[in-house]
């Protein structure tokens, strides 16, 4: 990465799964970047965090410690995470869902113009889509949300674009796909208490910590009758933000980007990998559908692989598997 990415970076939610990769990936190959995460610690945790960078425990939706927060340390780019991402519990409380990831992101784009940030990251999902017919998903693809928190999060991608057509503000929003594994190191990984992401709850159940997973429903449109996903390495989705950074600061337009490998895996493809890893079978059971769950949701990255350059290194189930096992492990062996 090029030098000029050395300037002062906000990361909100860097405390949390995706956010601690970025902040790792950013320190490793940036040492000379101001680097400060703001997390709430609702799901981030403060160890996970390299020594160096400056935390500062606070919610998005205080207003008066964003804006103090990017005035003091001025930051120039803000890479945002911070949001609630479980769909079941986003159709439970839509409320919570309005308030922290919409609400949340208009302060922080208060913030932003106030103290006029240049660069604007966002973490979407791929859950603004909705419903689709097609093989793959692309930018261009119709948004049509079927819960609350992808409507919260299209709201806000919504909010940003309209703020910064009317400023000088340029973004790059990334629609991200399944998100999965640990760093290669081992040094760090997915620690949310009760995480509900497949490929973390199979590692789970691999290790003795959980006694089955659940395979919700086994008579979807798919060839074995389980939802597929595209399983994105989380090591490969921190790159992608440092390449939108890089981007940004090369004087980039504004843009948004599907981040995935553009190939999905089944539930039980995932479960054999696990099985062929570990050597023994994984105790599963079937549970009913979950309100809200897609058969089939798998990008189009032909934009991100052109517009940012982005060379993902670890496109293969067997490595997210592997990583994810040994987090496990690792924690297992700590205690």
């Amino acid at each position: 990465m090029s030098q000029s990415v050395a300037n002062s970076i906000l990361i909100t939610g860097g405390a949390g799964y995706i956010g601690s990769h970025i902040v790792k990936a950013l320190s490793e190959k940036n040492a000379a970047a101001n680097i400060v995460v703001m997390d709430n610690l609702s799901t981030g945790f403060a160890n996970c965090l390299p020594k160096a960078v400056k935390l500062v425990v606070a919610d998005i939706l205080d207003q008066a410690t964003l804006s103090a927060i990017i005035q003091k340390e001025k930051i120039s780019t803000v890479i945002h995470l911070a949001a609630k991402t479980v769909i079941p519990e986003s159709i439970e409380k839509p409320q919570d869902y309005y308030l922290n990831n919409t609400v949340g992101t208009l302060n922080l784009l208060r913030a932003c113009i106030e103290h006029k940030v240049s660069h604007f990251i966002y973490s979407s999902t791929a859950a603004v889509y909705g419903m689709h017919p097609q093989d793959k998903i692309s930018e261009q693809s119709q948004t049509l949300p079927n819960n609350p928190y992808g409507h919260s999060k299209l709201m806000s991608e919504q909010m940003l674009k309209d703020v910064a057509n009317s400023s000088a503000l340029k973004y790059v929003i990334l629609r991200y796909f399944n998100v999965a594994g640990a760093a290669i190191d081992g040094s760090i990984g997915q620690q949310t208490p009760k995480a509900t992401h497949l490929i973390k709850v199979a590692a789970q159940t691999a290790c003795g910590l959980l006694p089955a997973l659940s395979i919700f429903g086994d008579d979807y449109p798919t060839p074995d009758g389980t939802c597929i996903r595209d399983f994105i390495h989380v090591s490969d989705l921190a790159q992608a933000h440092l390449d939108a950074l890089r981007y940004l600061q090369e004087d980039g337009q504004s843009c948004t980007l599907n981040c995935g490998y553009g190939h999905g895996y089944s539930v039980k493809e995932v479960i054999k990998a696990v099985e062929e890893i570990t050597n023994k079978p994984l105790p599963v059971n079937i549970a009913s559908k979950r309100e809200g769950d897609l058969a089939c949701v798998i990008a189009d990255n032909s934009q991100i692989k052109q517009v940012l350059k982005w060379k993902p290194e670890f496109d293969d189930i067997s490595v997210i598997v592997k990583t994810a096992l040994e987090w496990e492990r690792r924690n297992i062996s700590l205690k």
